[in-house]
């Protein structure tokens, strides 16, 4: 069975894991400190701040924003709910926009005319969604014009760019996930970066039960710190992010390569200027259902991500609004295994088995 997913685990990590359980300071502490500024670093930001996952980066972030009850937050239909969720767990409400079809991500357009037409928007999460960051320097324009935060919701894009500049480094804060598929992984993990001082004290207080020092809060917050730990692994793992990141885009170019001239398949876009990561290689095609059978039954996993649109979720079904080109993609999309742990065989198998499923 070729997995969709597959983490790479190695040695020097497990040694870094047994060094902090030797050390006996499991929780929160300098390790933690040195992933907080190695990928603050990495990222080309000021700040960097550890959490447990990303969602509560996410929840942490928008609280750093000061983001929250009265607030009205835009966003994309189509990406993992908890991109919405988080906004609402910070008490803003959450209104969605539409996707551009070659790119899946939220389409600046769309967003232009609901500004254009006079409708508040207090912040904007922007999600890179599959590895392939937004149109950030459009987004980044029309917050400087509309005055709205932007929160970059880079989970899937561990160092992907947009001339040149790193995902994580464009909105007023970013967040990232460590989930174990994604392109680095810390176990479960988060982390929110910031150039902005205030931002990141704010969602620290919060990280950290709203602490000020030793036992003084001056504010209600969660306990969502991330462990010494879990950023052992992440320090070895952002060493590996460019490696990953190497083999993910040879894995790709590979598949699109092989799948281009494929009738009814449509193979991830990247614009010029841009550096696609590829967490997931979402391809598009008619009977979606039927290829991932026919996979399945070739010992290929994949993933649909996402079948059902934010919009559509039962916790949504108060908020209104038409979003098309995100319900289109949500019955096409399917995810194939691209990950470095495949091999050129491996690649082949899985180009010949879908080209196969639609000759």
């Amino acid at each position: 069975m070729i997995p969709s997913a597959n983490p790479s685990i190695g040695d020097e990590e497990k040694r870094r894991v047994e060094a902090v359980m030797d050390s006996g300071m499991l929780a929160e502490g300098e390790v933690v400190e040195e992933f907080e500024a190695e990928f603050a670093d990495y990222c080309g930001v000021d700040r960097g701040l550890a959490t447990t996952n990303g969602t509560t980066a996410l929840h942490a972030a928008l609280v750093g924003l000061d983001v929250g009850e009265g607030d009205r937050v835009l966003t994309t239909p189509f990406s993992f709910v908890a991109t919405a969720n988080a906004a609402r767990l910070a008490g803003a409400e959450v209104y969605f926009v539409d996707v551009d079809p070659r790119t899946y991500n939220i389409d600046p357009d769309a967003l232009e005319a609901r500004l254009r037409a006079g409708e508040q928007v207090d912040a904007v999460i922007a999600v890179h969604l599959y590895g392939l960051p937004a149109d950030v320097e459009r987004l980044v324009e029309l917050a400087d014009e509309y005055d709205f935060r932007l929160l970059e919701d880079a989970a899937q894009a561990h160092g992907a760019r947009c001339d040149g500049e790193r995902v994580g480094s464009f909105g007023d804060a970013a967040c990232f996930s460590f989930y174990p598929t994604k392109n680095m992984t810390t176990g479960e993990g988060g982390m929110i970066l910031t150039d902005d001082e205030a931002v990141a004290e704010r969602a620290r207080r919060f990280v950290d039960h709203g602490r000020t020092s030793g036992y003084e809060h001056a504010s209600v917050g969660h306990n969502f710190r991330m462990t010494n730990l879990a950023a052992a692994i992440g320090r070895v793992q952002l060493d590996r992010l460019p490696e990953f990141t190497s083999a993910r885009q040879r894995n790709a170019a590979r598949l699109t390569e092989r799948l281009s001239d494929v009738p009814d398949v449509v193979t991830p876009h990247e614009p010029d200027g841009y550096e696609h990561v590829y967490h997931q290689y979402t391809v598009r095609v008619t009977d979606r259902d039927a290829l991932q059978t026919h996979l399945a039954n070739h010992d290929i996993g994949t993933g649909v991500y996402y079948p059902i649109p934010i919009h559509r979720q039962p916790a949504y079904e108060d908020v209104s609004g038409s979003y098309p080109v995100a319900e289109a993609c949500a019955e096409e999309v399917l995810s194939l295994p691209v990950h470095p742990e495949l091999d050129e065989s491996d690649l082949d198998q899985i180009a010949e088995a879908t080209a196969g499923a639609i000759v």
